[in-house]
């Protein structure tokens, strides 16, 4: 997004403080994007349609604590978001997961390399579902969502350079563990 378009984006945020009707236009513009992020949690369309809403729901509700702070409405987004699948797993006791969209993983991996084939990249997606959950958000965010660090912090409530561990870390440990395992399963 252009800078002009956060600071219009900004004008109907703060047109949606004083009339909720006005949120509609936000609603359109991001209900996908949120939906997918969830249903990559959850991996079940009703439960990610049941939190998506709530997110929407949430967020009109407490649009007057919104801060600008110069990221597309959506970060915000993001973040009711995730807090809403966090508290759904807490109250049922369950882990998140992360289905990745394998067309995703064939197009990040058919940029890097022409040595991926199709048993390579299912071990891949094997792998990364291994990762632990905070491993894995840093990594949706960063190449699902193709958010930048900066972003991906205030996302998460963590520190830019903590964005960038997190996702070094992820990056690396995916590294040695689908390596190692390649060593051993060939």
């Amino acid at each position: 997004m252009t800078d002009d378009e956060i600071r219009k984006e900004h004008d109907i945020i703060e047109k949606s403080k004083k009339d909720p009707h006005a949120f509609g236009d936000i609603y359109e513009k991001y209900f996908d994007q949120i939906f997918n992020y969830i249903l990559r949690q959850t991996g079940d369309d009703e439960l990610a349609g049941d939190l998506c809403s709530q997110t929407f729901v949430n967020a009109l509700n407490n649009l007057s604590r919104y801060e600008f702070r110069g990221f597309p409405f959506s970060s915000w987004l993001y973040k009711v978001a995730g807090n809403e699948v966090n508290k759904h797993y807490r109250k049922h006791r369950g882990k998140i997961i992360f289905s990745i969209e394998e067309l995703k993983v064939r197009e990040l991996m058919e940029q890097t390399s022409d040595d991926w084939d199709e048993e390579l990249i299912e071990r891949l997606i094997q792998y990364m579902n291994e990762l632990p959950t905070e491993m894995i958000q840093v990594l949706e965010l960063r190449f699902f969502e193709d958010k930048d660090f900066r972003e991906i912090a205030f996302i998460l409530d963590i520190t830019e350079s903590g964005a960038k561990m997190r996702t070094y870390r992820a990056l690396d440990k995916l590294r040695t563990n689908f390596n190692l395992k390649m060593k051993y399963d060939g």
